[in-house]
């Protein structure tokens, strides 16, 4: 029998083939562009069978998979395509959820309605226009990565927001929401037929403002035993209010003076290192719930009390400067630092970095272990401050575009 994965995140494809192979099935890739999971497919050998197709069609999608002879179920684990992958299950009477909790869920606007309406924030979304919105956020309705999000503190700020925004291709629509302030967190939960589990809760260290982009993330933070429990209870109510029925999420939240406030709800397991976070501080495959999801059985995850992991640390390296990437020095220091810090590339030599306002402009990861996410994370930071990316500037970055 087979699974396949339509599109995937930029890491675990390793995972997922050892979780597959462990239900006795084969797992293919279905990809636009093989060169993302570069690092990856150089670690999966032939566990992972890739097919190139353009997975924007649709139509083309289907007849791919209709020529599966044993299709056992399909995985869409990222964002742009979590609602195609909803509508392709259904269409094929495979196991998966519902396209129209996808749609909302996959609709910024429509989860801060939700969880307004529900009690569970202070705000629905905002009318940009009005003199008690400041501060606010302007961001695509559907939008990953930071990408397309401007904080406006001030009506001049929103103004210029919304010039840059004419300018931007979205996803969805632009819309505003209120800017919640304090620590960023997310929470790694499993949800099955409505009842979900708290896996762990993640760190989120930011860039200054305004850009607010992502630069370092730890797992799973200590909270105090009365807090987690309050959070376990408040995320479970939220997903509930969403519409969230079954899979990973990975839902971002400000801890504010007042309480904890959603930013963004990913029905997927987190991007980056998170994958890899999850199973080094669970001690298991955290993948092998998400085959057994995608096979339509209870994930195992949401019963057992996984215990004797490890918790991660991990930073983004950045280039300081917009160009092409040249490569990297100060990864030979590595093996010689605390924590046992490894390298997770995101980027390859040749390629033009020219978003450094979020994490497209990203060249690699580092994580560390330690006995705490914040121990693990002081040890990601210290090797990560000596790696910097060499890149070439100047005319020579139009040349390569």
């Amino acid at each position: 029998m087979t699974i396949v994965l339509l599109e995937a995140l930029t890491f675990g494809l390793g995972r997922l083939a050892d979780a597959a192979r462990a239900e006795g099935h084969d797992l293919v890739l279905l990809t636009g562009d093989r060169s993302i999971y570069t690092h990856e497919l150089s670690r999966c050998g032939e566990r992972v069978r890739v097919v190139d197709i353009d997975t924007t069609d649709v139509a083309a999608c289907e007849r791919a998979l209709r020529g599966v002879p044993d299709l056992a179920g399909l995985i869409s684990s990222t964002d742009t395509w979590a609602l195609p992958g909803a509508d392709l299950a259904a269409r094929l009477g495979l196991p998966g959820p519902a396209p129209d909790a996808v749609r909302v869920l996959r609709d910024k606007a429509a989860v801060r309605a939700r969880l307004h309406e529900h009690g569970l924030s202070r705000s629905g979304p905002l009318d940009p226009n009005s003199a008690e919105a400041f501060p606010l956020v302007l961001k695509d309705s559907a939008g990953t990565s930071s990408r397309a999000v401007w904080l406006a503190r001030s009506p001049a700020e929103r103004d210029a927001a919304l010039v840059q925004a004419a300018v931007t291709p979205l996803k969805g629509r632009l819309i505003a929401e209120p800017y919640f302030e304090g620590p960023l967190y997310s929470a790694e939960t499993v949800t099955w037929q409505g009842e979900t589990r708290l896996l762990g809760l993640l760190s989120r260290v930011m860039s200054p403002e305004p850009l607010r982009r992502e630069e370092a993330s730890g797992f799973p933070v200590a909270f105090p035993d009365t807090d987690h429990a309050a959070l376990a209870d408040w995320i479970s109510r939220v997903l509930r209010a969403a519409g969230h029925q079954r899979g990973f999420a990975h839902t971002e939240f400000v801890l504010t003076a007042t309480g904890p406030e959603v930013v963004e709800i990913n029905a997927r397991i987190g991007g980056a290192l998170v994958g890899e976070a999850l199973c080094r501080a669970l001690g298991v495959n955290a993948y092998d719930s998400m085959v057994q999801i995608a096979l339509d059985r209870r994930p195992g995850l949401l019963d057992g009390a996984a215990v004797g992991g490890t918790a991660t640390g991990f930073v983004v390296v950045y280039p300081r400067e917009a160009g092409v990437l040249e490569g990297w020095t100060g990864l030979d220091r590595l093996p010689h630092l605390p924590g046992n810090p490894e390298w997770y590339p995101t980027a390859s030599p040749g390629d033009v970095l020219e978003h450094l306002a979020d994490q497209r402009s990203g060249t690699g990861i580092v994580l560390a272990e330690g006995p705490t996410a914040e121990l693990a994370l002081h040890r990601a930071q210290a090797a990560a401050g000596g790696i910097i990316p060499v890149v070439r500037v100047g005319h020579r970055v139009d040349a390569a575009v």
